[in-house]
C-alpha cells in the first residue's frame, strides 16, 4: 500500500475531492481546505493499494497537480485497517506483483546521477574485483559484485526505453559509460601502485586461476545468467523487494569483467582484455533486454488489469 498527499489549488480541489472518493483503490482519505501555504490550496492524505496506484497517480496528474501542487508518495510498511483491506479485495491483481510506473520512474531516475558517491563506488567496486581476480578469490569476487552501482543505471535504461523516454535512456547510456571507464581509469592506477609496493604482480594474472577465469571465458551460460539477472533484477524494483536485488547483484559479473580488463590491460594481456570486454559487453546487453521484457510484459498485464477494473 502507498500512502499519498497532494496539495491541489483551490480551482481543481473539487475535482480532485470526487475522482478519490469515487475510486475503490483509495482508502483513510482526509481533506484539509486552505491549509497549504506552498504552492497554495487544498491538502488531501490517502492510502490507496498498489494495484491500483498507476491508475489514481495517471488521474491526479492529468489534473495538473505535479505541475500546479504537489503529489508525494510514500511506501506503507504495515496496514491495519478493515477499509483497507476492503480496498484490496475490490481491485484486481495482488498488491505485490503490482506496477507503479510513477513510482520506479522516479526511482530508477534517481539512479542516473554522476554523483562523486556513484563514481567512487563503482572505483572501489571494480579494485576488489581487481584483486580477487589477481587472488583467484571468489569472495572478493562476490563482494565487488554486492558494492557496484551499476544496477541502478541499467534498471533506467529498461524503464526508459520501454516508457520511450529519450532523456532517461541518454542519461542511463552515460552513467554507464562514464562509470565504468572512470571505475577502470582508477583501477589501472591503484594495480600500478599495487605492484610498485610489490602487493601484486603480473605472474598472478598469468597463473592459473580455475575459480575466477570464467570472468574473462565467456559462454553461452554468460548470456543466459545475465539475462535472468535481468529479469530478477526489475522483479526486484517493481515489487519492492529489495533482498532480491542482493541475490541480482551477485548474479552478473559486469564489475568483476571491468575490473579485469583494467588488470590485462595494465599487464599487457591483450587476449584476456579482450574476453574480458567480450563478457562485459554479453552481460550489459542480456541484463537490459532481460529488464525490458519483463516491463513489457508488467505493462501487458496491468493494462489487462486496468480494462478489468473498469468494466
Amino acid at each position: 500500500m502507498l500512502h499519498v498527499r497532494v496539495i491541489a489549488p483551490t480551482p481543481v480541489a473539487e475535482q480532485v475531492r470526487e475522482a478519490l472518493a469515487g475510486d475503490a483503490a483509495v482508502t483513510h482519505l482526509t481533506m484539509q481546505p486552505g491549509v497549504a501555504l506552498r504552492p497554495a490550496g487544498d491538502v488531501f492524505e490517502f492510502d490507496v493499494v498498489r494495484e491500483g496506484a498507476s491508475a489514481v497517480l495517471d488521474r491526479l496528474r492529468k489534473l495538473g497537480l505535479d505541475r500546479d501542487g504537489a503529489i508525494v508518495v510514500e511506501r506503507v510498511d504495515a496496514t491495519m485497517s478493515a477499509a483497507a483491506d476492503q480496498a484490496a479485495r475490490h481491485v484486481p491483481g495482488l498488491g505485490v506483483d503490482a506496477v507503479v510506473w510513477h513510482e520506479i520512474e522516479h526511482q530508477t531516475g534517481e539512479e542516473t546521477a554522476l554523483s562523486a558517491s556513484f563514481l567512487a563506488f563503482m572505483s572501489v567496486a571494480l579494485i576488489i574485483a581487481a584483486i580477487g581476480v589477481l587472488l583467484d578469490q571468489p569472495i572478493l569476487i562476490v563482494g565487488s559484485m554486492v558494492v557496484g552501482p551499476e544496477f541502478g543505471p541499467l534498471a533506467a535504461l529498461c524503464v526508459g526505453l520501454v516508457q520511450r523516454k529519450l532523456p532517461l535512456v541518454r542519461a542511463s547510456a552515460l552513467a554507464l559509460a562514464v562509470g565504468f571507464g572512470v571505475g577502470m581509469l582508477v583501477t589501472v592506477g591503484a594495480v600500478r601502485l599495487l605492484t610498485a609496493a610489490g602487493l601484486v604482480q603480473r605472474s598472478m594474472l598469468m597463473a592459473d586461476r580455475p575459480l575466477t577465469d570464467f570472468i574473462w571465458q565467456p559462454d553461452a551460460l554468460s548470456w543466459v545468467v545475465g539475462f535472468l539477472g535481468g529479469v530478477a533484477g526489475i522483479l526486484s524494483l517493481t515489487s519492492a523487494k529489495a533482498g532480491t536485488l542482493v541475490g541480482v547483484l551477485i548474479s552478473v559479473t559486469t564489475v568483476p569483467a571491468a575490473a579485469n580488463v583494467a588488470v590485462a590491460l595494465t599487464y599487457g594481456a591483450h587476449d584476456e582484455a579482450v574476453g574480458s570486454a567480450l563478457q562485459l559487453v554479453i552481460n550489459l546487453a542480456a541484463i537490459v533486454l532481460g529488464g525490458v521484457l519483463t516491463l513489457l510484459v508488467q505493462h501487458g498485464v496491468w493494462k489487462t488489469v486496468g480494462h478489468l477494473r473498469r468494466r
